[in-house]
């Protein structure tokens, strides 16, 4: 083996990244709970390992993500499978399918509610700052009459 290419700073950044890969994996196979006690213990032997992967968790998506990917997992698999009854596996994917389009239009109308409410918040931030730019300019004319 040539030791010119495992020792070069190429091949340990691979060796590196391929470490986090498998580390990822791993956290991954045992969910959400695993990569939350690896942040926890990161807190505790060192603070900004804590930091660092809560930031990741948070930037990954992965706190909020893997519970829904792994029920997708699970209906796929119970939706891929025959009970050897074809009138019921044709009530069981009708009935799948409608409850999937009912949880696609619920979540449509939680994002329409958060849009709405984002925009009446936005709106009334608005308005306060222009009634307090419109009392500092009021006062602004006050003190200038009073001099």
């Amino acid at each position: 083996m040539n030791t010119a290419t495992t020792h070069s700073p190429m091949a340990m950044n691979d060796n590196r990244s391929g470490f986090f890969a498998r580390a990822e994996a791993w956290l991954d196979e045992r969910g959400k709970g695993a990569w939350i006690a690896a942040m926890v213990l990161g807190f505790i032997f060192f603070w900004p390992v804590g930091l660092a992967l809560l930031a990741y968790m948070i930037w990954s998506k992965r706190m909020f993500k893997n519970s829904c990917t792994a029920m997708t997992r699970t209906r796929a698999r119970h939706m891929g499978k025959s009970s050897g009854n074809s009138a019921f596996d044709a009530y069981k994917h009708e009935t799948l399918r409608r409850l999937e389009e009912e949880q696609d239009n619920f979540e449509a109308f939680l994002k329409r509610l958060r849009d709405a409410k984002d925009k009446a918040e936005f709106d009334q931030f608005m308005n306060d700052r222009a009634q307090a730019s419109n009392r500092d300019s009021a006062d602004d004319g006050d003190d200038l009459a009073k001099a």
